[in-house]
């Protein structure tokens, strides 16, 4: 992130209270127009260009230059070329992770703070993991086969289980995994969580990214068990706590790329953990989990996310057993876009502050501002 001790170049950096900012916004419609009215009043001479656009199109077909005329910041999630965005001092994505972003210009200059959407996504995404471990284990999909031949008969071939006593392991303790471990809790099981950095103290277990009211684990004080480590050692020894259900909820870095290989599902086989993978389809190795899934050695897979993705038509990994695949939907919720402005705002004010405040320090109160080494 920027340094507060350290004039940015020229051309970067906040205006005077924002009142010689323009903000471009790249999210799809509906545009909420008192949401700009609000802002726009709040901060004299603050511009904000919410551009009416379809989400994840060709930018460079449906963005002028008129567009990003004197825009010095930007809501988005995917990329946008770097030299017509050279101004831009923030970038709020609209995206938990940035993996989309990692060789970009603007992102490789430490001048330009970027924050997150973290935070936006766990209550729907905890539900949809929730949602498919309940499917698997109370089998409703083959009664809705058999419901859409008009039959019906007990599948007592097919043994349902419950959750009390069962251990979910979350491997990315962050607000995702901490909105299924107070799922899981509720369904009484046991949460074991991962994270790349020690969590030895309360202090280091609290969350500190955006929560929606209600949810979560901002104390930190859920799981039965911590494990951490930037190995792949460290990561197997995790995997080897004899878990019912695995949550792959991490960010995609250089070192998470691959995490779970057939060195990691041969693990997994001594409890034939059953995998839901909410974060990048590339933690993943395809093959070996295609590998895994008709050998039996897990009791199966809920992916909305693959690799490739989207999945061609025909892949294998629709054909593989015990897998439900979605394309990447569980985000989705009526209130997504109004979490990501509520987090916008808040940094908004922060950078006001800034900006105000003597020699450009103590913005205070951003929130979800990326840690650019480690990428998330």
């Amino acid at each position: 992130m920027a340094s507060s001790d350290a004039p940015p170049p020229t051309g970067r950096g906040p205006s005077r209270g924002l009142s010689n900012d323009i903000l471009l916004i790249d999210l799809p419609p509906p545009v909420d127009e008192a949401w700009i009215a609000k802002m726009e009043a709040t901060y004299p001479g603050f511009k904000i260009r919410w551009a009416n656009r379809p989400w994840y199109p060709q930018l460079s077909a449906v963005y002028t230059d008129e567009d990003y005329e004197g825009v010095t910041m930007l809501c988005t999630v995917a990329p946008h070329a770097a030299e017509k965005i050279a101004n831009v001092h923030f970038v709020q994505l609209a995206s938990a992770g940035a993996d989309k972003w990692m060789n970009h210009p603007v992102y490789l200059d430490p001048s330009v703070v970027f924050a997150t959407s973290n935070g936006t996504h766990p209550p729907q995404i905890a539900e949809w993991v929730i949602g498919t471990w309940l499917m698997m284990n109370h089998h409703f999909l083959p009664y809705a086969a058999q419901q859409a031949e008009g039959k019906s008969h007990r599948l007592l071939h097919l043994p349902v289980t419950d959750s009390p006593g069962m251990r979910m392991g979350i491997l990315g303790y962050g607000a995702i995994g901490r909105q299924c471990a107070r799922l899981g809790r509720a369904l009484g099981m046991d949460v074991y969580a991962y994270t790349r950095n020690p969590k030895l103290t309360p202090e280091s277990r609290r969350d500190d990214s955006y929560c929606v009211p209600g949810t979560g684990d901002p104390e930190g004080l859920l799981p039965g068990k911590w494990f951490h480590g930037e190995s792949r050692q460290s990561i197997d020894e995790f995997l080897a706590q004899d878990l019912d259900l695995l949550v792959v909820s991490l960010p995609l870095t250089k070192a998470s790329r691959g995490v779970l290989g057939r060195g990691q599902f041969e693990i997994l086989s001594k409890k034939k953990t059953f995998v839901a993978n909410i974060a990048r389809g590339e933690h993943v190795d395809t093959d070996a989990l295609v590998d895994a899934l008709n050998e039996g050695k897990i009791r199966g897979a809920a992916l909305d996310v693959t690799d490739p993705e989207p999945l061609p038509d025909g892949h294998k990994l629709f054909e593989a057993k015990n897998v439900f695949i979605t394309p990447h939907v569980s985000w989705q919720t009526p209130h997504y876009f109004e979490r990501v402005t509520a987090i916008m705002e808040r940094n908004l004010g922060a950078l006001a502050r800034m900006s105000l405040a003597e020699g450009g320090k103590d913005g205070g109160g951003m929130i979800n501002v990326m840690d650019r080494v480690n990428h998330y």
